[in-house]
């Protein structure tokens, strides 16, 4: 029986495992334990799990700025995929953003994840075609996904 609760600390091990499994983009500091303590302590009510047997088997880090909300590194277990589990923590995470008055959210997918950017859509986020994305490393972070290739 599939189980969803917030996420704490405690959930960091087996949340990273996944993301790595999952094939999320990760860096060295933002991921780490310190990175993602920070992350929870400043949105303590707004990530998930989803736990079978004490085992995390899905995940949605989410937060906000007190502006918009933003999704990272949602991801759901191959081996339990096509069980709603994605679709139930999106649901917990927006309804967690609603009740902090936050009336938009945003997230990034890799265009190569085909699959993800799927499911995203059938959830009902658009693709925003008059953007472009940018960022800026402030200290140096190491890229740890192994298919990373620099554009």
């Amino acid at each position: 029986m599939i189980e969803y609760r917030l996420m704490t600390i405690a959930d960091y091990q087996q949340c990273y495992n996944l993301w790595l499994k999952c094939g999320n983009g990760l860096n060295d500091k933002d991921d780490s334990l310190g990175g993602i303590d920070k992350y929870l302590k400043r949105n303590p009510s707004t990530s998930f799990v989803a736990t079978c047997d004490e085992k995390v088997v899905g995940v949605i880090l989410c937060g906000h700025d007190g502006r918009r909300g933003i999704i990272q590194h949602a991801c759901v277990s191959p081996d339990y995929r096509r069980l709603g589990i994605g679709k139930k923590l999106v649901e917990l995470a927006l309804d967690s953003l609603k009740a902090e008055d936050i009336n938009k959210v945003l997230l990034v997918a890799f265009k190569k994840n085909e699959g993800g950017n799927r499911f995203w859509e059938s959830m009902g986020f658009t693709l925003r075609e008059d953007l472009n994305y940018r960022n800026k490393a402030l200290t140096e972070l190491v890229r740890i996904d192994p298919d990373y290739i620099k554009e």
